[in-house]
């Protein structure tokens, strides 16, 4: 196929969009892949619709591999299926909800565990039908607060879900395993940098999660990887190794101390290594960060989180150990109607003593004992001690993960980097073929409850997340599986000769099978070149002022080099550069 620029429907940008924060984001938009329709909503346009459906494609080449078979449900849905798992309240506010005209609540769907497990139960009810694995490639939506960076993070996207359905926990491993191949295959022939690390199921539910996160700066992301082990995890998975329980026996009592001004760690450390007869770390300090927990049914708690004091509370590891329910922090109002919550003196004691809930960091075991807030302005206990003098009512992982902590396999050390999420795979087990009784007659004729996976690819997001990774700083550059063009022919002379020859040459590529793009625009060579460097097609092909002699100029777009070639010799290298 020929593609004629001066017939596509383009635009190319000289400058960034305003509202472009990230790379991906500013080229897709300067290169005419995609347009802003509203915050995190966006068009496809003939460029960018090309790559979308490579990608496509080859996320459904590899998921038929391991004989998932594809089927396509609706992205209106009724509300009962939702409500009976419980996502409904759980999903709060990023649920897109409507009503019909009749007033029936429905919902545009942001996944579709309900909905397939529906459809199995409705369809099979023998053990000899199972294992399946049913997929789609479909438009989610999910209404999020902060869309940002264009295709990275918005309300409508495009995602591959697929759902293994099992008679087995054994089944269940068995299919989650094909799909982390069939992923590892997708992104390798994506020519993506990846990393598959430990994740949390948040309000998908199940046990076993992993993401795939492809390393970026920009990424939403933290991961902590040891590089002894391998272990690798997104920091909100990280499990916390607790120190052993020390003896409680001998330990002096705790004392009250006047700390005036003290209502901040580094000021409490101060005054300690200042008035104690020991050197003091903030380490050696039990901070208590209060917050208040929203349930999805709009239900609040106060709740107290106990973390050493050398240590921030990581919102986004409290909000995913407290999921599904949101986080919000105190208010005046809050501090107000609670006088025993005095700020920067808050300490174990008062909150139990007003029964608020109160969690600790894994560290914070029986026999520590801390410096900590004594409830009164001005004053600090020393010497409190976990186990006696306060008990809490669990622990929680809470407290930031650093570069330097141990690995929790105890290898070594961990060190952290950002990465955008590009898969995740769940195993669901029975919480959602619960919820719909999906069982089929076993062997011996007793009903057995099926079990469940969920597999997602962002399919949209990896436009970007390829954009990202592989583009330099004139432009993007496709790998390519899924370049929206296989050769970009420019005709960089305006005289006749150069116009016949860029025609004959992009005939011929695409006699030999490629897709090919043809600049043959009046523009002048400098435009055409800046878009051909912008488009980011792996391979371009200059007909120029050497065609007076009968060459032509190949580049390659991403390694940079450029070789003159016989026109007659063309098409035989760009064979080769492709193989």
């Amino acid at each position: 196929m020929i593609t004629r620029l001066s017939q596509l429907f383009l635009r190319t940008l000289r400058d960034d969009p305003a509202d472009a924060e990230v790379p991906s984001h500013k080229l897709l938009v300067r290169a005419g892949y995609v347009r802003r329709i509203a915050p995190g909503v966006y068009s496809w346009l003939p460029l960018g619709l090309r790559v979308l459906r490579k990608i496509e494609n080859v996320v459904r080449e590899e998921m038929d591999a391991i004989g998932a078979q594809e089927i396509s449900l609706p992205a209106l849905l009724p509300r009962e299926p939702y409500e009976a798992t419980n996502r409904w309240t759980e999903y709060g506010p990023g649920l897109f909800r409507l009503k019909d005209r009749k007033g029936v609540d429905m919902l545009l769907g942001p996944t579709h565990e309900e909905l397939f497990a529906l459809t199995v139960k409705g369809e099979y009810s023998s053990y000899k039908d199972l294992p399946v694995v049913l997929y789609q490639i479909q438009t989610k939506y999910r209404d999020e607060e902060r869309p940002r960076a264009g295709i990275l993070r918005g309300r409508e996207f495009v995602m591959k879900d697929s759902y293994s359905f099992d008679v087995s926990d054994e089944g269940l491993q068995t299919s989650y395993d094909a799909h982390r191949a069939a992923y590892q295959r997708i992104f390798d022939r994506l020519g993506l940098k990846y990393v598959i690390v430990a994740a949390t199921s948040g309000a998908m539910g199940g046990s076993a999660s992993e993401e795939f996160l492809a390393e970026s700066p920009v990424g939403e992301d933290t991961f902590v990887r040891c590089v002894e082990s391998g272990y690798a995890a997104n920091v909100e998975a990280v499990v916390t190794a607790a120190p052993d329980e020390k003896p409680i026996d001998g330990l002096a009592d705790a004392k009250i101390y006047d700390t005036p001004g003290t209502e901040t760690i580094a000021t409490l450390v101060d005054w300690a290594n200042a008035n104690l007869d020991r050197e003091v770390t903030a380490a050696d300090t039990l901070k208590n960060v209060m917050v208040k927990v929203v349930q999805p049914n709009g239900k609040t708690e106060i709740l107290g989180v106990g973390v050493p004091g050398d240590r921030e509370v990581d919102m986004k590891r409290l909000e995913a150990s407290l999921a599904p329910a949101g986080i919000e922090m105190l208010t005046d109002a809050d501090f107000a109607a609670n006088p025993f919550l005095v700020k920067g003196y808050i300490g174990p004691k008062a909150l139990q003593s007003n029964e608020i809930r109160y969690l600790v960091d894994p560290r914070v075991v029986t026999g520590t004992a801390w410096i900590t807030g004594a409830d009164e302005a001005g004053k600090h206990y020393v010497g409190l001690v976990a186990g006696r003098d306060f008990t809490p009512d669990g622990t929680i992982e809470a407290a930031e993960v650093r570069d330097g902590d141990m690995s929790p396999d105890g290898a070594g050390p961990l060190v952290s980097a950002r990465g955008i999420e590009i898969g995740h795979i769940f195993q669901l087990g029975r919480k959602y073929t619960d919820a719909f009784s999906v069982d089929v007659l076993g062997e011996n004729g007793k009903p057995i409850r099926v079990t469940m996976g969920s597999y997602g690819v962002g399919v949209s997001r990896l436009v970007a997340v390829i954009a990202e990774q592989m583009h330099d700083a004139i432009g993007l550059r496709w790998p390519s599986e899924v370049s929206p063009y296989d050769v970009h022919v420019v005709i960089a002379n305006k005289d006749e000769a150069a116009r016949e020859g860029g025609e004959r040459l992009a005939a011929e590529l695409n006699s030999a099978g490629f897709d090919v793009l043809l600049d043959d625009r009046k523009s002048s060579p400098g435009v055409k070149f800046k878009d051909a460097e912008l488009l980011g097609v792996p391979l371009i092909v200059v007909v120029g002022r050497g065609w007076a002699e009968g060459k032509a100029e190949i580049r390659d777009r991403f390694t940079g080099e450029s070789t003159e070639v016989p026109g007659d010799e063309v098409v035989a290298t760009v064979v080769m550069r492709r193989n």
